[in-house]
């Protein structure tokens, strides 16, 4: 261990790096903790942006408090949901203390964790208790009195993480919405993970970093979930940062706290805080037009964000909805792999007690399997992995999972994993006989793949350039063309015995007119006159067509 008591700027960063590595580790955790019915965003994920930001705004600097004041600053401009914002407001206060300092020991540390704790404070407008700023701020005046300059650095913050990890655990009681979820506050876990990282840093703990994952935020998946029919009672989440201005159209009599006052007569959730000429504005509100027009009349907006938060609460309705534990007894359960929602929703339909979202863009880990058994009640399950890259963490998932009987079907594709779940004889009472009934389904299934190559690639006597479109057989390429039909058809040729099959189950993927339909089912009854065509709106990416033969 280390008896390090003072730090400079090169130092401090390398812990907070090891305090970013850390949160990358249990962002997903930190994640799964958010509670409240309308989510402004993923506390685990806006807490690493926020943190990521002033990282890589503030560059290297030997003086530390030169690096902290260019490390809040990035941190401002990078905040992202409330919990992004406090957390940079929390090192604002850090680094007011510490702005002349070429490097500190544990009592300026403590001066600025008591100083952190009171600028987030007067940045939320309504502070509530049992959250992040209630662990920051009774973590350090609980060992305040404690702080003497003998005390090294790694000591002070081991009882400082000590007191707050205590004091998490109390957040329920504070706070009635997270005791009846029975879980602990997000964002004062996402500070607890960072000071984790923090400390090991001065342990010699140095915790390799992993990329983070890809936000699914803002991608549109939620989209089908908000239509015509839909409510529309959560409204909007805003966050922006306001460039004040000097010309004459512009108002000059900014005064911050009667831009609060206006604030909450347009809604609430509200966190403001000013930097010189900038102000960032975090509020939920049913009307955006009112408080970009009462913005606007200082100045324009350096960055703007407005997300429907009805469609962010459907989507957490929706998520815990399909995270309920099954509470009625199966003899056999069936987990699966889709991606897409029209996929997700056909497997449902087709049974499946569980649908993992996954398969061709996200890769599924063996961690989520794990979280779908533990959910199941059943003697036996069966896991459809539906694609290659899937059925190794199935596979280990079972080795780490000895609860009950899993058997996984390395169904390789979306199309075998329907006709294996299309085989389940559901009303019988033989397992044995369930799976092999399923497993004849998977194997007798024959899939074509057509969508647009990503990259130059020749596969046997087989070429492709970036940009055509291509025919997968079983995962094999087998025909390119400039065109999406001419490759389907090629394809079905290849096909052994194909005038023997008797049932085609068509995908039609994310993007791909409708009327397309029409074109492929012309084309198929003309060349397979026999043949049971039917088209399902899988929704699936990457695909533009996926077709199931039996």
């Amino acid at each position: 261990m280390t008896s390090e008591k003072r730090i400079d700027g090169l130092q401090f960063e390398k812990m907070l790096k090891n305090g970013l590595a850390r949160l990358r580790q249990l962002e997903r955790e930190i994640n799964r903790l958010n509670v409240f019915p309308v989510s402004d965003g993923d506390t685990g994920t806006n807490m690493r942006l926020t943190l990521e930001s002033g990282i890589r705004y503030a560059g290297s600097d030997n003086h530390l408090g030169a690096y902290m004041e260019r490390f809040s600053k990035g941190m401002l401009l990078g905040a992202r949901g409330n919990s992004g914002v406090i957390l940079s407001q929390f090192f604002k206060g850090f680094s007011l203390v510490l702005r002349d300092c070429q490097s500190i020991g544990t009592v300026e540390y403590s001066q600025g964790l008591v100083k952190g704790y009171q600028v987030a404070y007067k940045a939320v407008v309504n502070p509530t208790e049992g959250t992040i700023l209630t662990v920051t701020r009774e973590g350090i005046e609980t060992i305040r009195d404690s702080v003497t300059p003998e005390l090294s650095l790694e000591d002070f913050l081991s009882r400082y993480l000590s007191t707050m990890n205590n004091l998490l655990d109390k957040t329920p009681e504070l706070l009635p919405v997270l005791k009846e979820a029975g879980v602990v506050d997000s964002g004062a876990l996402g500070f607890i993970t960072i000071t984790e990282g923090i400390l090991s840093y001065l342990r010699g703990e140095i915790i390799s970093d992993t990329a983070p994952e890809e936000s699914t935020a803002s991608t549109g998946a939620g989209f089908d979930l908000f239509d015509e029919n839909s409510s529309f009672q959560d409204g909007y989440c805003m966050e922006y940062i306001l460039q004040l201005l000097k010309a004459p159209c512009y108002r000059q009599d900014f005064v911050l706290e009667e831009y609060i006052e206006a604030l909450k007569e347009c809604g609430n959730s509200l966190v403001v805080v000013q930097d010189e000429k900038r102000i960032k504005v975090h509020i939920h509100t049913l009307s955006p037009a009112k408080v970009i027009l009462l913005s606007q009349r200082y100045g324009e907006f350096l960055t703007f964000k407005l997300e429907n938060m009805q469609v962010q609460h459907n989507e957490h309705e929706k998520l815990l909805s399909s995270q309920k534990p099954r509470k009625i007894h199966k003899l056999l359960a069936t987990v699966a792999v889709a991606n897409g929602e029209g996929m997700k929703r056909i497997f449902s339909d087709l049974g499946c007690d569980v649908v993992i979202d996954g398969g061709s863009t996200m890769n599924t880990s063996s961690q989520e399997f794990l979280d779908a058994f533990a959910g199941l009640d059943a003697d036996a399950i069966v896991v459809l992995p539906n694609h290659p890259n899937v059925i190794l963490a199935a596979q280990q998932a079972i080795k780490l999972y000895d609860k009950k009987i899993v058997t996984v079907l390395p169904s390789k594709s979306i199309a075998e994993g329907y006709f294996a779940m299309a085989m389940d004889v559901s009303n019988s009472t033989d397992i044995d006989f369930r799976i092999s009934e399923m497993t004849g389904g998977m194997e007798n299934t024959v899939t074509l793949c057509e969508t647009t190559a990503f990259r130059d690639y020749t596969e046997g006597s087989v070429s492709c350039r970036k940009g055509d479109e291509i025919l997968l057989l079983d995962h094999h390429l087998v025909c390119v063309s400039n065109q999406w039909l001419t490759p389907i058809m090629q394809g079905l040729q290849e096909v052994e015995d194909m005038e023997d099959k008797e049932t085609c189950v068509v995908f039609r993927g994310e993007g791909v007119p409708e009327e397309h339909e029409e074109i492929l089912l012309r084309a198929l009854g003309e060349a397979y006159p026999t043949l049971d065509v039917e088209f399902v709106n899988g929704g699936q990416s990457v695909y533009h067509w996926i077709l199931g033969l039996v």
